[in-house]
This record gives C-alpha cells, sequence and structure tokens, in this order.
C-alpha cells in the first residue's frame, strides 16, 4: 500500500475508531486551538494546529527519514482537507 492509500486508511477508513477513544479528530483540534491561544495569548485557530503538527513531523523527518513521519504529515495534511470542507 502506497502512503497516500495508508493516510486514507488512517484519516477516512478509521475514524469512528479514533472517535471512540479520542472523540472526533476535528473537535480535538478546535479545543487544541482555544488551549493554545490561551496559553500564548494569540489567536490560534484549528487550520494554524494542523500546519504545526504537520510541521513537527516534517521537523522530525529532517533529522531522521522514518516513514511514519512522512505518513503522518500527508494525514494531517488530509484531516486539514476534510476539516476545511465542514
Amino acid at each position: 500500500m502506497n502512503i497516500l492509500e495508508e493516510a486514507n486508511k488512517i484519516i477516512n477508513k478509521r475514524s469512528q475508531e479514533k472517535e471512540r477513544m479520542y472523540g472526533p479528530f476535528s473537535e480535538g483540534m478546535e479545543r487544541a486551538a482555544m488551549i493554545a491561544s490561551g496559553a500564548t495569548g494569540k489567536t490560534i485557530t484549528p487550520q494554524d494546529m494542523y500546519m504545526c503538527l504537520v510541521a513537527l513531523k516534517l521537523s522530525r523527518q529532517s533529522y531522521n527519514h522514518k516513514e511514519d513521519n512522512l505518513l503522518d504529515a500527508v494525514a494531517y495534511l488530509a484531516a486539514l482537507n476534510n476539516y476545511n470542507k465542514k
């Protein structure tokens, strides 16, 4: 399976499994944005949170290539795309 198919499986095919454990991913990003906004005194949007997670994965990738870093980055971008379609 290629990385795009795997990201699709994570984001779109197993969403109910993830929701049972942590709640809907998009709601988690909205809450994280509110917490980050309160902690920093700056307005952080849910879209910012998605991009921060992508940036973290790419930063990790710059130190050590692991397919999981790339998979997660692609999955976060897919999740951001889904969020923007709401």
